[in-house]
């Protein structure tokens, strides 16, 4: 190191030994600074820098991570000075080219990866890991937790359809309680609706209601949200269908508990004599067909790629196979026009619903000339709900839906649909049903998956008038992030999906729409402990 004082005393230059670096340089105005003062800033420099330099080199050496203040001056400024990187940005480059090494390395056979992170610590500390190992066991230990979430992830979404397809201990009891009153009890097997009022049931000047179940519980519900929300309960008439085995029981619970002044009738699907195995005989080869009752009943991971299936997907398709799909009673809409010949016009409703709002405006719509009044599903606020077109719903890489259908074209949704019988007669969507439903059967459900909507969409095809979405607000079965301010305003409310309201997975801040309805008076309510 070097000092250069020039001639006239106006500049002080303090160099490295080879001059080509000047380290230091100071301009001195000769007005303002004495020759005394000079004097002793030199030697002062000339006393603390090569102290500087040599503190830097011992930080930077030893790797210090805490210093003061003169030593991160020191270790700071001096690399800077010499052109040197930073420790940190070092260490930074040097693990990430390691990460790059190990990324693409095979994992040892029988390596033993530590449980959580203190016990890798605790292994570094023990074993002395160089930065490579440790890498390669992170990564291990990473991709381990991965798969370890990905199983859980597909264990809850199995454990949730069972319990969206069983039937809650409740419910049954219910069931197996008013079926023995049904026995025992002469006012449960009272007519419903009493013989005076047997006219009504074909008289077009009431609002028709069309349910079809076999859950009791869900059918009280929809049945009280719409006389109670009613402005003219007197014009409501409910037609409930439900099977065999649940006639009993749904017979005596509205003939015990009356929903005066609407008129409520219980027909199983065995008292229609138009419902033979004649006119059904697509719906009888689904129903008997041992490889479809094998879809829906069988093995759901079987055959499955779960490697290249994500938990979405593997949640649809889950959905997709619920043994409810291949019940008659979920098909009976397409029957509508032959099963009440008389009536010109209906609101069909699903029994995952519930009614807020006075639904007589319905028979008010002008359908243009159409046969069903439905909301459609390919626009609105809740772009997971109401984001669907057929390519949600088709296989479009099959040569007949890829010709037939458009995959861009809005779809609509079941679950609270107005009907024109009188115009539906006319056509031949009955037919058109039928006939796709062969076409999925013979191409091993290669065409669609999930159940009687997608039939629905090609024989309504150009027969459907979309109404306002704030008719039929849907979702609340599988979102739960569900606005709540619309759905307190919609006028029907549709817990589509697996997360029905009256199962424990269905979700808690959704629920109380629903259980507003349910009578937990009613004595078999109480003995049965529903959603206690």
């Amino acid at each position: 190191m070097q000092l250069h004082i020039s001639p006239s005393m106006r500049s002080i230059t303090i160099s490295s030994s080879n001059e080509f670096i000047d380290l230091m340089k100071i301009k001195v105005a000769a007005r303002h600074i004495s020759y005394r003062t000079l004097f002793h800033t030199i030697l002062i420099l000339a006393f603390l820098l090569p102290f500087v330099f040599i503190l830097t080199a011992v930080v930077t050496l030893e790797g210090v991570n805490k210093c003061s203040s003169f030593d991160c001056f020191g270790r700071r400024l001096g690399p800077r000075l010499l052109g040197r990187i930073d420790d940190s940005e070092r260490l930074v480059r040097d693990f990430y080219k390691i990460l790059n090494e190990v990324s693409t390395q095979e994992i040892p056979d029988g390596l033993k990866l530590p449980d959580s992170f203190s016990q890798l610590v605790s292994d570094m500390k023990n074993n002395h890991y160089d930065a490579k190992t440790f890498a390669l066991v992170l990564r291990a230990m990473v991709e381990k937790f991965e798969r370890d979430i990905r199983e859980s992830k597909f264990a809850e979404l199995m454990n949730k359809h069972f319990a969206a397809s069983s039937i809650p201990k409740g419910i049954h009891c219910l069931s197996l309680r008013l079926t023995d009153e049904y026995s025992s009890n002469a006012h449960a097997r009272r007519q419903l609706p009493s013989p005076e009022l047997l006219s009504v049931l074909s008289d077009n000047a009431y609002h028709h209601f069309v349910l079809a179940t076999d859950n009791i519980l869900a059918a009280s519900v929809v049945v009280s949200s719409a006389v109670q929300s009613s402005s003219k309960p007197e014009k409501i008439v409910f037609h409930v269908i439900t099977d065999k085995k649940t006639y009993a029981g749904m017979h005596s619970w509205f003939a015990l508990n009356s929903v005066a002044p609407a008129i409520v009738e219980v027909k199983s699907v065995h008292q229609f004599d138009w419902l033979t195995r004649e006119n059904v005989p697509v719906l009888e080869a689904v129903e008997s067909h041992n490889s479809i009752r094998n879809y829906y009943h069988g093995n759901h991971i079987a055959g499955a790629n779960l490697s290249e299936t994500t938990p979405r997907t593997f949640a649809s398709k889950l959905q997709s196979r619920s043994p409810k799909y291949i019940s008659l009673l979920n098909h009976l809409r397409i029957y509508l026009p032959e099963l009440f010949p008389n009536l010109d016009k209906v609101v069909f409703l699903d029994d995952d619903i519930v009614i807020q709002r006075d639904l007589s405006p319905l028979w008010d719509i002008d359908l243009n000339g159409k046969v069903n009044g439905a909301v459609e599903t390919c626009r609105g606020e809740d772009v997971w709900v109401m984001s669907k077109r057929l390519r949600n719903y088709f296989n479009f890489s099959h040569p007949l839906i890829a010709k037939h259908l458009d995959p861009e074209e809005c779809a609509w949704a079941y679950g609270m649909n107005i009907f024109d019988l009188r115009t539906w007669r006319k056509t031949n969507i009955r037919e058109t049903y039928h006939s796709w439903l062969k076409e999925n059967l013979k191409s091993n459900l290669t065409m669609w998956k999930l159940g009687t909507l997608p039939p629905a969409l090609i024989a309504f095809k150009g027969h459907v008038q979309p109404i306002d979405s704030s008719w039929h607000m849907l979702g609340l079965g599988y979102q739960s992030n569900t606005n709540l301010e619309n759905a307190k305003k919609a006028a029907v409310i549709h817990y589509n999906g697996q997360s029905k309201p009256w199962l424990e997975i269905g979700f808690e801040h959704l629920r109380p729409f629903w259980t507003k309805y349910v009578n937990y008076s009613n004595d078999f309510i109480k003995n049965c402990h529903i959603l206690e």
